[in-house]
């Protein structure tokens, strides 16, 4: 219980900054950025919310419930443009790919640089 009563706090925490220093961010985002710095700097300790992350992890697919069923209300309007989210799918995808492609590359080339091989 100690876990979820310490990720809702972080979740909270996020949204409220986000409303009231109108950071430009999703609430939950900034909630989960701050939930990593302090499980990073030992504010938080990984097994007071193990237990119940793993219970989220297990159980995620619930989550998208509401987004399935919110597609499927505006299905006439998707149907309408298929194509065009279908092509923005995929070309987005193939950028994601190839960035990640191209900064791993950098990456190991410099480390091979920098270690002298």
């Amino acid at each position: 219980m100690r876990g979820f009563a310490i990720l809702l706090g972080f979740n909270m925490l996020g949204i409220a900054l986000q409303h009231f220093a109108y950071i430009p961010l999703p609430g939950n985002v900034i909630g989960l950025i701050l939930f990593t710095l302090a499980l990073f700097s030992g504010i938080v300790r990984l097994e007071w919310v193990e237990t119940s992350t793993q219970f989220l992890l297990r159980h995620m697919l619930a989550f998208f419930v509401p987004y399935i069923v919110g597609i499927l209300a505006v299905w006439p309007l998707l149907q309408s443009m298929l194509l065009q989210i279908a092509l923005s799918l995929v070309v987005s995808t193939l950028v994601g790919l190839l960035v990640s492609g191209w900064v791993t590359s950098a990456m190991l080339k410099k480390r091979e640089v920098s270690s002298g091989g």
